[in-house]
């Protein structure tokens, strides 16, 4: 009877054993181990690439480990370095493509990176319900709240204004010291406007003190459109019902943009990049519930164009190969790789001939070169 029950658990064990390098020999070279990184422990971001990298681990036995940084520069140096192979990143991704910000400096420029995908999330702008602001127009003159030191949220206010054909130079900047200020802004009547996701603690808020209302960006507006994507090309019209004082019956139009942004260095091999696209899709009914938002990274939505980079050539064979790729996608992201081409090319040039300059001067004078280099491109 024992030596039965051992035979059992022997063959039990096999089969196990079996079942798991199938699937990993299913995965078209899926690795064994993978380093991520994301934002920091508490944020939505590192429990959803937790809750994935759970899921690989289930389903191909997978290692991840995951390193959480408070700094776009912690997230991305060790991709950079080819010390980690995927960053669930922010509009980071962005900047680091086109040498913005913390990527302006003779250290970095444009990178060389590529996305998977990237989790579909809104972004607005709120007023309160009684301050008699009605359109993204009607924000001319008014008190605009942004937040100090943070690129990604005040490149978002400043997209959505350009929509109205507006700049900060139309209204009055209100600058305050965190992104948490800026939303309480409101009830405490030290703003008119405030540019955030619909979600917040503020947010609510604000909705049961002076009520809420979301400025509406109207999707057939394309004039309205193409201004905002002057401003960076990666956002798309959204129809939101979750968040403060919205619901199924009361959608707000706003802006849709990515987070975590799924980003790869260019050179990951095409094979690898298809195996964990696929794995994305495959494990997406494990980890979907992880967060409230979770269910968004379906592939259908969280995998087509506009996004922060380029998508990877594996990425895009397996999505051909499902159906959700169409000539759109490949249109856009070709454009979008000749817009990361002419930016490297027109940083190395700079770097080769002012490389004596210092940060301040180099960074101005890289902002000229890009908006020159952007503007050829645009004429071709």
């Amino acid at each position: 009877m024992l030596r039965s029950m051992a035979r059992c658990l022997m063959v039990g064990l096999a089969l196990t054993t079996i079942s798991s390098t199938s699937a990993l020999a299913q995965s078209d070279a899926m690795p064994r181990t993978m380093v991520w990184t994301a934002y920091d422990l508490g944020a939505s971001g590192y429990a959803e690439a937790s809750a994935i990298a759970d899921a690989f681990g289930r389903e191909y036995g997978m290692r991840v480990r995951i390193q959480p940084s408070g700094s776009a520069i912690g997230r991305l140096q060790p991709i950079f370095n080819g010390r980690a192979d995927i960053g669930f990143l922010g509009n980071e991704t962005f900047f680091a493509t086109e040498g913005l910000f913390d990527f302006a400096t003779p250290r970095f420029g444009p990178q060389n990176l590529r996305v998977l995908m990237g989790k579909v999330n809104s972004f607005g702008m709120a007023v309160a319900a009684d301050a008699g602001i009605d359109s993204v127009a009607d924000v001319e003159g008014r008190r605009v709240a942004y937040p100090a030191a943070n690129p990604s949220s005040s490149l978002k206010c400043d997209a959505m204004l350009a929509f109205a054909g507006l700049t900060r130079d139309d209204v009055e900047v209100v600058t305050f010291p965190t992104y948490a200020a800026t939303m309480a802004s409101l009830s405490e009547n030290k703003a008119d406007v405030t540019c955030t996701v619909t979600a917040t603690g503020q947010m609510y808020e604000l909705a049961e003190s002076r009520g809420i209302k979301w400025l509406d960006l109207d999707a057939n507006d394309e004039a309205g459109w193409e201004r905002l994507n002057n401003v960076a090309p990666l956002f798309k019209p959204v129809s939101e019902t979750q968040g403060a004082g919205l619901s199924e019956q009361s959608p707000a139009q706003l802006m849709a943009y990515r987070y975590p942004v799924l980003t790869v260095r260019a050179d990951m091999k095409d094979d690898t990049a298809y195996a964990v696209t696929k794995a994305l899709d495959e494990t997406y009914g494990i980890y979907k519930n992880a967060t409230a938002t979770a269910p968004r990274y379906a592939i259908k939505d969280a995998a087509v164009p506009p996004i922060d980079a380029p998508f990877h050539p594996g990425a895009i064979r397996y999505l051909k190969e499902i159906g959700v790729w169409d000539d759109a996608s490949q249109q856009w992201n070709e454009a979008r790789l000749a817009r990361l081409n002419a930016l490297r090319a027109a940083w190395s040039d700079m770097v080769a001939e002012n490389s004596d300059l210092g940060e301040d001067e180099f960074a101005d004078l890289w902002s000229e070169r890009r908006e020159k280099a952007l503007a050829e491109l645009e004429q071709e």
